[in-house]
């Protein structure tokens, strides 16, 4: 009787690390198996869904976030405006050539400072962001970057990462769990949080790469690219010092952010043409 049930628990392992295994096999072919030619950076990316898919999303989560901000700015004039500089980026640089349709959003909500892109070309920026900038060209960079992260397709992107992250930690969790030690899912608990760091780090790495579009956008829009630092002063002082660590955040913190975009704009010889 012993024997057959240390055969049996010997067992359970195995197969436990067969359809991990698996799992890991397909995670790494979906991903590495979609590549797609981003036509205005030039990169290959791994995305497994389409341009149209893209904006579909988009405009199909765009009432939502804006409810989540207290709807839309009633004021013509203000959206006027955002559209007015949005539109002038769009027209003037490659983001034009894209196949997106991009619409500028003015939120409501002036108690936060925040401006975000949604997959498809939807951009919102909160009215609070808004009072808090001084000029237009610093209303441009803010602008530029969002049209930056939809025309590197970051949010594509971010979706097969993050599928591909699932899979890998979800086998190591059914690798290494073992019903009769509770403490084995401490394994799969820190597999899950090494899976939330990586895609912080590729957050922070696309939020760096919009900072570049979006300078190589506003110069070619006529605006001085340093509006960019100017942004990221405003962005700092509204924080006041309450940002997370850098590793913690899917953003730069404010003075890393700075230097690369002074590094950026002395690399303006690179951007998309």
């Amino acid at each position: 009787m012993t024997t057959r049930y240390s055969t049996r628990r010997r067992g359970l392992p195995i197969g436990r690390l067969l359809v991990a295994a698996v799992i890991v096999i397909l995670s790494l072919v979906t991903y590495f198996g979609t590549r797609q030619d981003n036509p205005v950076t030039g990169e290959t990316q791994h995305i497994d869904i389409t341009v149209d898919q893209e904006i579909a999303l988009g405009l199909q989560a765009a009432p939502e976030m804006a409810a989540q901000f207290g709807g839309l700015d009633p004021d013509p004039a203000a959206q006027d405006f955002v559209d007015e500089i949005g539109d002038g980026i769009v027209s003037s640089s490659p983001a034009g050539r894209s196949p997106y349709e991009f619409e500028f959003h003015l939120l409501e909500d002036d108690q936060t400072i925040n401006a975000f892109a949604l997959p498809g070309g939807q951009i919102f920026i909160t009215r609070g962001l808004l009072d808090a900038l001084r000029t237009k060209g610093e209303l441009a960079a803010v602008l530029g970057h969002e049209v930056g992260h939809v025309v590197a397709r970051h949010s594509a992107e971010q979706l097969a990462k993050a599928r591909l992250t699932e899979g890998l930690t979800g086998a190591v969790v059914i690798a290494s769990y073992d019903p009769d030690n509770p403490s084995s899912m401490r394994t799969g608990q820190v597999a899950a949080l090494i899976g939330q760091l990586v895609n912080m780090r590729f957050g922070r790495e696309d939020e760096l790469e919009s900072d570049f579009l979006g300078i190589c956008f506003i110069k070619d829009a006529g605006y001085n690219p340093e509006e960019m630092i100017s942004v990221m002063q405003v962005l700092a002082q509204a924080s006041q010092g309450q940002e997370p660590p850098e590793f913690f955040s899917t953003h730069p913190n404010p003075d890393r952010r700075i230097q690369r975009i002074e590094e950026a704009i002395q690399s303006v010889g690179a951007c998309p043409e």
